[in-house]
């Protein structure tokens, strides 16, 4: 049985994401995508309500694929405990 991972916002982000010259963010969006193509069916991956709201908002043709992406996932139940 493969392993759980709860997926959020920043990781839909950063494989949606424009090019940048920030260091930084350009080595989390390549690290995030090379995990994305080469270990993401190693696992059952789940989302919340809440990510499905957040990856929704902004500008529309990044939403549209962050929601494309999403859109198989289950979703994680939340209670008031985990908000």
């Amino acid at each position: 049985m493969r392993e759980t991972v709860y997926i959020e916002t920043s990781v839909i982000g950063y494989l949606t994401a424009r090019s940048t010259k920030n260091l930084v963010v350009a080595g989390n969006i390549e690290t995030t995508r090379d995990w994305w193509q080469n270990r993401r069916n190693d696992f059952v991956l789940y989302i919340s309500q809440v990510v499905l709201d957040e990856v929704a908002k902004g500008d529309t043709e990044i939403a549209l694929k962050r929601l494309e992406i999403v859109n198989e996932m289950p979703l994680v139940e939340l209670n008031q405990a985990v908000r």
